[in-house]
């Protein structure tokens, strides 16, 4: 385990045994490596996003206080707080997608005519349910890299495998969910 996880884990595991005073300590480690995660993926999406990193960091970190979780460690933290910003971003395009299509908005013609692509967002979780009916741990593997920023020793660690095969099945994975998002329906298999 890395020296900068240790604190982490300490201090999950001294919450998880009844001490609010650690929860009061981890929050603001916790909440800080949220709004790098957020802000990290903020940066790779184009303008136009309604949502702002520190409304999904408010929103991952009122899910996690209000988690019943065992937690484990520092990489158990992050692959759930992974799969709830992957959820929050979701629910909010769709949300965005539905309110675009008329949701109690008037729309113009003009509107209603021109191509809008819809957020990436929705199209990497679209992708990643393909992926994941044909290959769950490398979808799993993609979720917790992309969205969760883990390392490929803390998803080796979550996954129990090798980084080696973090890093493979991270590869082939891409390759696959790059061709899906291209084509809208990659038909090829996830090999290895």
């Amino acid at each position: 385990m890395a020296q900068a996880d240790q604190p982490i884990t300490k201090l999950l595991l001294a919450w998880r045994g009844g001490d609010e005073a650690a929860l009061s300590a981890l929050m603001p480690i916790i909440y800080d490596q949220l709004r790098n995660l957020a802000q990290r993926y903020f940066q790779s999406e184009g303008p136009g996003n309604t949502m702002s990193p520190t409304a999904v960091v408010h929103e991952t970190y009122l899910r996690l206080i209000d988690a019943e979780v065992p937690w484990k460690d520092r990489a158990h933290l992050f692959a759930v707080s992974a799969r709830m910003m992957r959820r929050i971003l979701v629910d909010h395009a769709r949300t965005q997608r539905r309110l675009k299509r008329g949701g109690g908005q008037r729309i113009t013609l003009v509107d209603a005519m021109s191509p809008q692509r819809e957020p990436r967002i929705l199209e990497l979780d679209d992708s990643l349910m393909r992926l994941s009916a044909m290959d769950a741990r490398k979808a799993e593997i993609i979720e917790l890299v992309f969205f969760g920023g883990l390392t490929y020793a803390e998803v080796a660690t979550v996954l129990s495998i090798s980084e080696a095969t973090v890093h493979r099945n991270l590869i082939l994975a891409k390759a696959w969910i790059f061709d899906d998002m291209k084509t809208g329906d990659a038909t090829a298999t996830v090999d290895a």
